[in-house]
């Protein structure tokens, strides 16, 4: 019963996704659930970065073929402890990086998002429905070599979501 109870805490739920048009483009919301264990805790603050990617993707359903893949997307965040600062530092790939003082502040900055351009506008067909999935996962891979030995050994490094499907009307 324990071991069923530790997987279920490291997963990651999504709670809220949905995507929204702009003037920019499509823009993806989400918000996502979930606590580091013990063990992503202490590699976080020995100076380990740990790296959470969210994947989205839009296809359009066709009948006399393949769907048509309209937006793959990824974006990835990075956690950091600077020993030197005592401050964590949250960054988003390419572009902007927020300090903190504690760990579950720099969390929430993981856990919601700001809101990212996935699509230009005219990117989708309006009027048109997307099947969109979305999923979010530590992404182990992006980890200094000698981690990744640990990582992808270790039940206790794995965070990763189940896809969350749903449907999107382009406007």
């Amino acid at each position: 019963m324990f071991a069923c109870a530790q997987a279920q805490a490291d997963n990651v739920e999504i709670t809220r996704a949905n995507i929204e048009a702009s003037e920019e483009g499509y823009k993806l919301a989400a918000t996502y659930g979930f606590d580091l264990n013990e063990e992503l805790e202490n590699a976080i603050e020995h100076g380990v970065p740990l790296f959470f990617t969210t994947q989205v993707e839009l296809t359009r359903p066709r009948w006399y073929w393949y769907d048509d893949k309209a937006v793959s997307q990824r974006q990835t965040m990075r956690i950091r402890y600077d020993v030197l600062t005592r401050l964590y530092q949250v960054s988003v790939t390419g572009s902007m990086q927020q300090s903190f003082s504690t760990l579950e502040d720099a969390m929430v900055l993981i856990r919601r998002p700001s809101r990212w351009l996935i699509a230009p506008r005219g990117a989708l067909k309006a009027g048109e429905s997307y099947n969109v999935t979305l999923r979010m996962f530590m992404d182990r891979e992006r980890m200094a070599k000698p981690i990744q030995v640990n990582a992808f050994s270790s039940s206790q490094w794995r965070l990763e979501s189940k896809d969350k499907k749903f449907q999107y009307r382009a406007e």
